[in-house]
């Protein structure tokens, strides 16, 4: 990984992630922070990439907008490659106050309403749609926390977007540690006191802990060795910085958004383009290591998950992977080929032409 500074405002420079993938930063109106939040669009070039894959076609059919989920950002190279051979014009965004959009003194992912980041999103599409033509298509795709905000975006503009993919998305709270503690009258009573003030998590011993990007340690067994250079064996490339271990401090104002988007989903939401929900099969939740860990959901309640996500519209196709991880496309090499597989077939039934 190289240097992270900024990208250049409003224009295009080269992104951290190496030749191929390119980024801008978007400025943004200032919000009831005022700490000069900004927002950074990264798109992959596939012809000054030189791990594109073989067969990309040089002018895209449809263009893709990722949205990462809670302390996170876009790292997901393998992804950006995939959707570019199978004709997508692959961008991504990191959310105000997330990964490269970071400044220094700034809370990490903090927002009062998940409809702040409206503004972003309009300005990524802006950008899309100048560069690919007014027309084009554009699939939007949300993992985890992205999943919500992108369900909430598509109901509130019909018409936006040719379909949405999400993968393991956070629609409902069940299985958060702060809510298991606290109980959701007291973090309303905390939200009203004290929004910013982080709230107290369970701590664990490093020896205990478990994240998803990290390398195979002896805990887990022999890998297959077929799998030995495979980022799921070695690790991925991530950048400490942006993503805290062994997690980012949880503000009442920024959980009470997340439970106000979550209520606005259990009432119904009517996203009128195709919908790809993907998750997990199974869920054991926790931070604590244990020989699931690699081959569950240990973030979300994988079943309260599914529940909700046949009713965010009409058409609505809900797909669950054994021994998928909660970012789907971070798990076992053969798991995560059922999960790219399945999202090409599903777009050649609902997207591409």
């Amino acid at each position: 990984m190289t240097g992270t500074g900024a990208a250049p405002l409003d224009d295009w420079g080269p992104d951290h992630l190496g030749p191929g993938f390119q980024a801008r930063t978007l400025e943004l109106l200032p919000d009831e922070e005022a700490d000069g939040a900004v927002a950074t669009l990264v798109r992959h070039v596939p012809a000054e990439d030189p791990d594109a894959l073989p067969g990309t076609p040089t002018t895209p059919s449809f263009a893709w907008l990722y949205l990462h989920g809670w302390n996170d950002y876009f790292f997901h190279t393998h992804l950006a490659r995939e959707i570019s051979r199978l004709g997508g014009a692959f961008y991504a965004l990191d959310l105000r106050r997330y990964g490269r959009s970071l400044r220094k003194g700034q809370m990490l992912g903090w927002t009062m309403s998940l409809d702040d980041y409206d503004e972003e999103i309009g300005r990524a599409l802006s950008i899309i749609r100048a560069e690919r033509g007014e027309g084009i298509d554009v699939v939007g795709y949300g993992h985890s926390t992205g999943g919500l905000v992108a369900s909430l975006w598509a109901d509130r503009h019909p018409g936006a977007l040719r379909a949405l993919i999400l993968a393991s998305p956070w629609l409902e709270i069940r299985g958060a540690a702060p809510v298991r503690l606290l109980g959701r009258p007291v973090l309303r009573a905390l939200a009203r006191h004290d929004p910013r003030r982080p709230l107290p998590t369970p701590s664990l011993p490093a020896e205990k802990r478990f994240r998803v990007t990290d390398s195979w340690d002896e805990r887990d067994g022999e890998p297959d060795p077929a799998w030995a250079d495979d980022p799921w064996v070695r690790g991925w490339q991530i950048n400490d910085e942006w993503i805290h271990r062994p997690g980012a401090p949880i503000r009442p104002g920024w959980l009470r958004a997340i439970l106000a988007g979550q209520a606005r989903v259990a009432a119904g939401l009517d996203i009128r383009c195709p919908v790809l929900s993907m998750g997990s099969a199974r869920s054991r939740l926790g931070a604590t290591w244990t020989p699931d860990s690699r081959r569950t959901d240990t973030v979300t309640d994988v079943d309260a998950m599914a529940r909700r996500a046949v009713a965010l519209g009409p058409l609505v196709t809900v797909a669950r992977f054994d021994g998928a991880m909660h970012d789907l496309i971070l798990s076992a090499p053969p798991v995560r080929e059922q999960v790219l597989g399945a999202m090409r077939r599903w777009m050649t039934a609902y997207v591409l032409r």
